[in-house]
């Protein structure tokens, strides 16, 4: 946790037009949550364990991971394994927000341990109304486990 309590997010996607809406969604919500945006699944990798990115410096990481599955260099499917394989970062919850509705990504994504996954609505109505239900229910509802370190 920040010093402010709050959990930050990680929010890997590469199209910047669906990171806007989600971004300005988040912010909209007045969730007050630290976000990081990364555009590729190399980035996320290095954010996670490299520790990349200082807004989770006091933190020790993101508390939530929105996670697109077609990324730029490695895959969301990649990252997803990656993360949940790592005992630092297993307990993190991971939220797939993607565009496929294909029945085999999402039987991998929960065979990998994924959190949830959510179809990204095609109407942009629809998706901020997704992705505001989604910040509202992983921050504010859901009480998260307590991650190892």
């Amino acid at each position: 946790m920040s010093n402010d309590g709050k959990i930050g997010i990680l929010l890997v996607e590469d199209n910047p037009d669906d990171a806007e809406i989600t971004l300005r969604t988040l912010n909209k919500g007045n969730l007050g949550n630290p976000i990081v945006w990364v555009k590729d699944g190399e980035e996320a990798l290095d954010c996670l364990f490299r520790h990349t990115h200082p807004e989770f410096d006091e933190s020790g990481g993101p508390g939530l991971i929105l996670l697109d599955l077609r990324l730029p260099k490695f895959d969301g499917m990649e990252v997803l394994e990656q993360i949940k394989r790592d005992a630092s970062t297993s307990k993190i919850p991971v939220v797939v927000l993607t565009s496929s509705t294909q029945q085999e990504d999402i039987d991998k994504c929960y065979a990998l341990g994924v959190n949830s996954y959510v179809s990204k609505p095609v109407k942009f109505e629809a998706f901020v109304e997704t992705v505001s239900k989604l910040g509202m229910y992983w921050l504010l509802v859901n009480t998260p486990p307590v991650r190892a370190d």
